[in-house]
Order: structure tokens, then C-alpha cells, then sequence
């Protein structure tokens, strides 16, 4: 069987005139949860997860994970789907209950 990941969350960010904000993250893919997890983190230092909003910087992110298992047989496309939740960054146990609330399951 082979394996696709993809990631979509809400980031959690400080605003430039004071607070803090959620904003729905980009979506990420990879072919390996570690290149997806290292992807995430990378969009998440460099500012680059929030998809544009603009954030004076980010503080974390909370991420639904799509594990996509899937095979071919008799010309015939199957697959299976998991679903877990990923916490990145700096979040505060409320922070991460706030961006839990925020995401759609």
C-alpha cells in the first residue's frame, strides 16, 4: 500500500498592534509524515503557514493530519483514511483548547 499526508489547521499568531489571532493555515501534503511534520514547522518559523495573513509572528498551530493509505486492484483505485490532530509551536494549554474549537472536524 502506499501513503499520502496532508495537513490543514488554524495557526495562532501575534497581531502588530497587540493580541492574538487565528487564522485557517495553507494545506500541506508530503509522501512521508516526516517530511510533512518538517514542512509544517518550516511554514510555521518562517511565517509562511498562515497563507497571508500577516501576523507579526506565528506562535503555533494546531493541524488535522489525513493519513491516505491506498492501493490499486483490477484497475480499481481503494484507500482508507486517518485522521489525527498535531499541536507545533509555542501553544499554552488554552491556546491549544482555543484552536481545537476553531478547527472544523
Amino acid at each position: 500500500m502506499d501513503k499520502q499526508y496532508k495537513a490543514s489547521g488554524m495557526v495562532l499568531g501575534n497581531l502588530w498592534g497587540g493580541g492574538k489571532a487565528s487564522y485557517p493555515s495553507k494545506k500541506l501534503k508530503a509522501k512521508t509524515k516526516k517530511q510533512l511534520f518538517h514542512n509544517i514547522e518550516n511554514a510555521l518559523g518562517n511565517g509562511d503557514l498562515d497563507g497571508g495573513m500577516g501576523f507579526q509572528y506565528l506562535i503555533g498551530a494546531v493541524m488535522r493530519v489525513e493519513t491516505t493509505e491506498y492501493t490499486i486492484k483490477d484497475n480499481k483505485k481503494y484507500h482508507r483514511n486517518d485522521y489525527e490532530i498535531e499541536s507545533f509551536g509555542n501553544l499554552t494549554d488554552s491556546d491549544h483548547d482555543f484552536l481545537l474549537d476553531c478547527i472544523e472536524y
